[in-house]
């Protein structure tokens, strides 16, 4: 599929690769190989990784993965949150064309590629202009070290002024039938632009698949989610309950349809659902065959979840106040 109006093509589904080093558990290294390997092998060839996962250690994993397929892959990596692998708790963003510099160089040597297909501003830095930034960005296009370029969750207005510096090719943002708030603002402006939008945690971070452990990991960072504790929790869960219900009718998994609704929202959209497992893998692949009925995307499109989706909004959201 076509991403965005700039020439880019992915296919449908993407495969987010966060997970294998990052934020969920135990990493398994010989199993996210192998499901990367599936990935390419079933024709999932946009692959998703950013430099603060594992502090480099998935564009490591990512890079050795794909080292004899790189011809298939569409590839997609971030810049802009710096953190202490001591601390993982601290984070800060660097949007300096000084860093975008830097951060550039010191991903291809993770990954062993002289280009990157996709690469995106993880987060905005209120404390430096998106033109400043993405300026930076664009001379990495012109190096020939990036081929298009993206920007993740920004806000409506940034995007705008993004674009007047240089085309953007996509905006991540997260996405799904327990997050919706891009629908108000952000989505509008990428179709306007002709931006493609490419949705993160479309599964709603595992809960819409309906098959969530039972107890979370001591550091799984799902626990510090609103969405993840106590009563909102209880809530979520019995929204999930009417998901399984649609599900049963089409003979697929709560996840699929979670997917499925939103492939459903339009042509310019290639969600990168996150997996570390073969299994998981293959099941979210197999969502791009279920078409949910316009009833159905309408009924789904209903349910509202309990809690923000992340503790401090502010994470997400500052930058519009800041750079607006």
């Amino acid at each position: 599929m076509k991403l965005g109006n700039q020439g880019a093509e992915v296919s449908r589904l993407g495969l987010g690769c966060m997970g294998m080093s990052f934020a969920y558990g135990a990493a398994d290294e010989n199993e996210s190989v192998a499901t990367l390997r599936r990935a390419l092998d079933l024709g999932i060839t946009f692959l998703d990784t950013a430099d603060m996962y594992g502090f480099g250690a998935n564009e490591e994993l990512v890079g050795r993965t794909i080292a004899d397929r790189r011809d298939e892959v569409f590839l997609a990596t971030k810049f802009g949150i710096v953190g202490d692998p001591r601390n993982p708790a601290a984070r800060d963003v660097n949007g300096s064309p000084e860093y975008v510099r830097s951060a550039i160089d010191a991903s291809l040597q993770r990954l062993g590629v002289d280009h990157v297909d996709l690469y995106y501003q993880h987060r905005m830095d209120p404390n430096v202009p998106i033109e400043e930034t993405v300026g930076a960005m664009a001379e990495l296009v012109q190096a020939g070290k990036v081929r298009y370029l993206g920007l993740s969750e920004a806000s409506a207005e940034t995007i705008r002024r993004a674009h007047v510096v240089h085309p953007i090719t996509a905006v991540q943002s997260e996405w799904s039938l327990f997050s919706r708030d891009i629908e108000e603002s952000v989505l509008p402006v990428l179709r306007e632009l002709g931006i493609g939008l490419v949705p993160y945690s479309p599964l709603g971070r595992g809960m819409l698949t309906g098959a969530l452990p039972t107890e979370l990991a001591a550091d799984d960072f799902r626990r510090t989610l609103p969405r993840f504790s106590g009563d909102n929790l209880d809530a979520n869960l019995k929204l999930v309950e009417e998901i399984r219900a649609v599900a049963s009718r089409y003979d697929a998994t709560p996840g699929q349809i979670a997917l499925a609704w939103v492939l459903a929202q339009g042509n310019d959209v290639a969600p990168i659902p996150g997996t570390k497992r073969r299994k998981y893998l293959e099941e979210n692949w197999a969502a791009l065959d279920v078409q949910l009925s316009a009833d159905d995307v309408e009924a789904l499109s209903k349910l509202t979840p309990v809690g923000t989706r992340y503790a401090d909004m502010s994470w997400v959201a500052g930058e519009t106040a800041a750079q607006n």
